[in-house]
């Protein structure tokens, strides 16, 4: 791969934490933390129609061997 390429990234979208009523969101310092200790960052929210967010998108770049796993075509079928 040339080193001009873009860089490959994996995602993973996780629900915000909410307080006991399911209504309103808490505090997400520590989920945040947590991920960014895996290597995770904050990426984006997706959030519901009327307001709120639905999802909290986390990205860090993909493990090489997974890309050309996915590149190579084997399993596909």
């Amino acid at each position: 791969m040339p080193s001009d390429a873009p860089p490959r990234w994996e995602y993973q979208a996780v629900r915000p934490p909410r307080e006991t009523s399911q209504k309103e969101a808490r505090d997400p310092t520590s989920l945040l933390n947590e991920h960014a200790d895996d290597g995770w960052e904050f990426d984006q929210t997706i959030d519901y129609v009327g307001g709120g967010t639905k999802f909290l998108v986390f990205r860090r770049p993909a493990d090489e061997s997974d890309a050309e796993d996915s590149d190579s075509g084997a399993d596909d079928e």
